[in-house]
Parts: structure tokens; sequence; C-alpha cells
């Protein structure tokens, strides 16, 4: 089958490397390269740097909607488009453009997350099972009919970074199953009931602040939700303090408050429950343990955290 595929992170690597062994890759659409770092640099997306190493061709638009990406498209003459994580809307003219139509692979059990963080959104919530999808592609925001899914168990301590990689290799053998299908006429499509939809927007820095007023057992959630990025944080002494680990426990006191300092951690007071702080970072510094930057900043059982 003649697939152009559409993908930029890490996330759709597995997914554009099983197309590849299995089927004719005509082209690559991937985001622009971009400038990261300190230096600066120019750095490609992890599916471009698939694609060179496969000579597939390279298209790099920063709108695939605008006509003549969509006429350099038509070009190929695909059977098929598939997009994980492309980061762009697909427009209409585009999704009939292809004999089969447009795929996509979607990090959730759709209808449930559709939006653009739905792993994050499943450790944040405390679900104890996501998944994968496959689905046909409309002008909606994954609002199309299901293909295949996958499910996969959130595991008590995940991270979402730990949990991403799980689901990106699920997702890649779940596509390859999914073309399969489509190629001998055989997919199904299972229409989405939108009374039973949930969204999971796109995340900023704002969505991951610690407040300890909240209980210990959502801040633990969010701080492994929201790592590796954007990373949750407090403040403290006007700082943006990164936590990178921290366990729930059972003592009590006021939120905020510094209720122990031990080998294990920093113990800090919630709403309900307290959170023992194992890894934090300060702006700028190396990632230290939650006793050592309690050490470095001299706080004591009883200061206040923000």
């Amino acid at each position: 089958m003649r697939v152009v595929f559409m993908g930029t992170p890490e996330f759709a690597v597995p997914s554009l490397e099983v197309l590849l062994a299995e089927h004719e890759v005509v082209a690559v659409v991937t985001q622009p390269d971009r400038r990261a770092g300190r230096g600066q640099q120019v750095r490609f997306s992890p599916i471009k740097q698939v694609a060179l190493k496969h000579d597939v061709p390279v298209l790099q638009p920063e709108r695939v909607s605008r006509p003549e990406v969509m006429e350099e498209l038509a070009e190929y003459k695909a059977d098929l488009f598939v997009v994980v994580a492309f980061g762009q809307k697909i427009p209409g003219r585009l999704l009939t453009m292809p004999r089969y139509g447009c795929v996509n692979v979607h990090s959730s059990l759709l209808p449930k997350y559709r939006g653009a963080a739905p792993i994050n959104a499943a450790i944040v919530h405390g679900d104890s099972v996501t998944g994968v999808t496959t689905m046909y592609m409309d002008s909606g925001w994954d609002t199309g009919d299901i293909i295949l899914q996958a499910e996969e168990t959130i595991l008590p301590r995940d991270t979402a970074g730990q949990l991403h990689d799980r689901l990106m290799i699920k997702g890649a053998a779940l596509l390859a199953e999914t073309v399969q299908l489509i190629a001998a006429g055989q997919a199904p499509r299972i229409p989405q009931d939108p009374e039973q939809a949930s969204f999971a927007f796109k995340l900023s820095k704002n969505d991951s602040l610690v407040d300890f007023k909240d209980s210990a057992i959502n801040l633990d959630r969010l701080i492994r939700g929201m790592n590796p990025w954007p990373l949750a944080y407090t403040l403290v002494r006007d700082e943006a303090v990164k936590i990178l680990e921290a366990v729930p426990r059972d003592e009590h006191g006021t939120p905020g408050e510094i209720l122990a300092l031990d080998g294990e951690g920093l113990l800090v007071g919630c709403g309900e429950g307290s959170l023992l702080l194992l890894r934090v970072q300060r702006p700028n510094a190396k990632a230290v343990s939650g006793v050592d930057f309690a050490n470095g900043l001299r706080l004591r059982t009883g200061d206040r955290l923000s």
C-alpha cells in the first residue's frame, strides 16, 4: 500500500517504522525544523530523522492546509494517509484525497480524552486503564469512527513518560493490524458516542502548579502526570521549584508546612495527608534530594513552602 505518513515527535516513530517495514511510504510530512537548547541549534524532528535514514521524501510545511502543499501531496497518489501526533489540523480536502482516507493513532480509548494530552490526563485523573485507538479521521477533533482499540494498564507509580513509551509501541502494533484490515477491506467503522466524550486539552505550565491545599493523592497524580513535561512545580521564596518525584503519605499537617526532614525526603502537609518530596530542582540547578534542597535553603520543620 502507498502511504503518506504525517507525524513529528518520538511517539510517532514506531508507527512510521512499522509502515516502512510493511508498506511503501512515499512521503513523510512533519513539522518544520526548530531551534532548541541553550545554543539554539536547529533540530530535526524524530520523524524527519527516521525518514532521512530511509531516503523517504520529507515535507515540512508551516501549514499543511496551504494549497501548494495539498497539490504536492496529491502527486504522490497515496492509497492511505496515516497521522500520528502530527501537530497540525488536517484539512477536509486531505481527508478524502487517498483512496482509503486518513487514519490516526490516538493515545486513549476514545471517546475518552479527545485532544492533545490524553496520556497526562489519564494519570492525573487516577485512571487504572487507558489504551490506544485507531480511527478514520473526520473534520472534528478526534471524533472519527473507531477502527481498533487496545487497552494498557496504568501502573501505580507510572509517570506520563513511562506510560507514553508503552503506548507508542502498542499504538504501532495496532496501526500495523489496522492497515492490514483496511487493505483487505475488513476494517470496521464504529461510531463514537458523543455522550461519553471527554477532553484533554493542550498543557501549559500553569496546569502543573502544586497547590498543597489539595490532597496528597491528587498531587501525587499531578506530579506523575506532568513528568517529563511540563513538570510540576511549587513556589519557594519566589522560586519556581520543580518537583520531579514524590510519594503520598498519611501524616497530617497544615498545607504547605514542612512536617519532617529526614533521610527519606522533605515531608510537606497537604489538604489531606502529606507529600514526601524525594527529588526537586531549583531554577538553573541540578536535581537534588528533598533533604539537600531543604538544607541548601536552610529550611526547617514548621517552615512553609508556599
